[in-house]
């Protein structure tokens, strides 16, 4: 976890300064994405929430968004960790969103990429996608390697 509050930490720092909020929305990485962003002191002036939207069930409970295949995507891909961040910062009205998607392994996922594929977004008032493919079949690993590379983006796109 010290290595992701590293990283969390860069991206709060400009956040707070510039009084812009974030909310999570990620799926293969469990929370570990928002426990970073909530471990560190003065959390509550940007962090205004999250959700682990793992299933289909959650997407719809969550995030509303029912069957994503009648708007041409399917989860684990850009356009959909795009469309959940953009959906998450509407829901929250936050400055930003980051949402992930992936399959973590030990097997891949029902749609066809390994296990190690993970689809990152940032939406606000600049958006990025990126695709990040581990080649590690390590749940856990992945898990982490996921996580680094949403904080990576995140601080990226905020200009650290």
């Amino acid at each position: 976890m010290q290595d992701l509050l590293a990283r969390a930490e860069r991206a709060s720092r400009l956040l707070k300064d510039r009084r812009e909020t974030i909310v999570v929305a990620e799926s293969s990485t469990g929370g570990l994405v928002s426990a970073a962003l909530l471990a560190l002191p003065g959390a509550s002036a940007y962090f205004l929430g999250g959700a682990i939207v793992y299933t289909q069930t959650a997407r719809k409970a969550l995030m509303e968004l029912a069957d994503i295949s009648a708007l041409g995507v399917r989860a684990a891909t850009e356009p959909y960790a795009r469309l959940l961040a953009q959906t998450a910062r509407a829901r929250f009205a936050s400055t930003w969103a980051l949402a992930e998607s992936g399959a973590t392994g030990p097997t891949g996922n029902r749609y066809g990429d390994a296990a190690g594929h993970c689809c990152l977004a940032v939406a606000g008032p600049v958006e990025r996608t990126i695709t990040l493919e581990t080649g590690s079949n390590d749940r856990v690993a992945n898990m982490r390697a996921f996580s680094a590379a949403a904080l990576d983006l995140l601080a990226q796109v905020l200009g650290a």
